[in-house]
């Protein structure tokens, strides 16, 4: 199976969230979700429009190996908690200052991003229910350090919500979050794109126009 596009999977895994017992047990006005920007935002507006919750963005951004800047050696948050994979930076020998480096250009974009970005967002967190969800995982990175990021703000249940992820990170994010809700879990994924008829990148400008809609 693939999706169509970001829409259609946003779709699919919307429509499993809107049974979750947890969700249809709470008053939706304590529900917000989270989309980690660009892709992940494009799911989070049809999953908060769904659920009737409110919409916001957790901007993150993955580490990248030297020569290879699609494969994360851990993820970073705007307030500076970090997600590495230990194992991966000393399977690669990376330095503790390439690693430090790679971390200050990160929060660099995040800085970017965040003022680019429309400023409803309040982030108040503190006992509500959070969904958090991109266009899918492959290592979860970046979702595991946006998790970390949410249950320091204490949270009363937090769903991570994705339309692909492999078996062995789904394990590791039921470690991160009270649950995680998956459409495909293909035991191998060496891409999310190939899970996708329609991958294309999402420009900044289409993240600006879903943050600044009313419901936000």
């Amino acid at each position: 199976m693939k999706f169509k596009d970001r829409v259609h999977a946003g779709e699919m895994i919307a429509e499993k969230l809107s049974t979750n017992a947890t969700l249809n047990s709470i008053d939706r006005n304590q529900a917000i979700v989270f989309g980690i920007p660009r892709g992940g935002v494009i799911i989070a507006e049809i999953v908060a429009k769904k659920i009737s919750a409110k919409l916001d963005v957790a901007i993150g951004r993955k580490l990248g190996a030297p020569e290879n800047p699609e494969l994360a050696i851990g993820a970073i948050m705007g307030d500076g908690t970090t997600y590495t994979n230990e194992y991966l930076i000393k399977a690669l020998k990376l330095s503790e200052d390439y690693v430090e480096r790679e971390k200050a250009r990160q929060l660099s974009e995040i800085r970017r991003r965040t003022i680019l970005y429309p400023k409803k967002r309040d982030y108040k967190i503190k006992d509500r229910i959070v969904i958090l969800t991109d266009d899918g995982i492959a290592t979860g990175a970046t979702i595991i350090a946006a998790a970390r990021w949410i249950r320091k703000q204490n949270p009363k249940y937090l769903i991570i919500a994705v339309p692909v992820a492999p078996p062995q990170t789904v394990d590791i994010l039921r470690q991160e979050a009270d649950a995680v809700e998956v459409i495909l879990s293909p035991e191998t994924l060496n891409s999310v794109g190939q899970f996708y008829e329609n991958f294309d990148a999402v420009p900044d400008e289409e993240v600006r126009e879903i943050l600044s809609r009313e419901y936000l």
